[in-house]
């Protein structure tokens, strides 16, 4: 329980920081931490930014990666239309990125995505939805 009590207070603390801007590049590329083999190959949060940030590129696998997004109590594709959605919330367009394109690999259409911002134009604000949307666009073009 304490652990558990622990890794939510990260997740919970990273979330609302809104990290920091090479986070979104890391999360989308970063593999939970039991699919790295250890020593042998960097995370992508270890190669952006675990010389300066060590800790944080630790947190970043084995919290946010390794637990947090592998608990049974979501699918990958729910947590990602969450994430999401609190990205727009919090207007995080750097973050939000990277998990449109994870939003996608899990499953989310990109007609479901924008479904989404446009159902949280009322309830996070509407210049936040229009800087979503924008987002949006970009990364359905790659």
């Amino acid at each position: 329980m304490k652990k558990l009590t622990r890794n939510l207070f990260v997740a919970a603390s990273l979330l609302l920081s809104g990290g920091i801007p090479t986070m979104a590049i890391a999360q989308s590329e970063t593999p939970a931490a039991s699919d790295t083999p250890p020593a042998q190959q960097q995370s992508r949060a270890q190669q952006l930014y675990g010389d300066i940030a060590p800790k944080m590129a630790e947190l970043t696998d084995e919290v946010l990666y390794g637990d947090i997004w592998e608990r049974p109590g979501l699918s990958k594709r729910d947590r990602s239309l969450a994430t999401v959605s609190a990205l727009v919330a919090m207007n995080r367009p750097d973050q939000l990125r990277s998990h449109l394109a994870i939003a996608k690999r899990n499953g989310v259409t990109e007609e479901e995505l924008i479904e989404a911002i446009t159902h949280l134009a009322f309830y996070s604000g509407w210049p936040n939805a229009v800087s979503a949307i924008a987002v949006a666009k970009e990364v359905f073009k790659k």
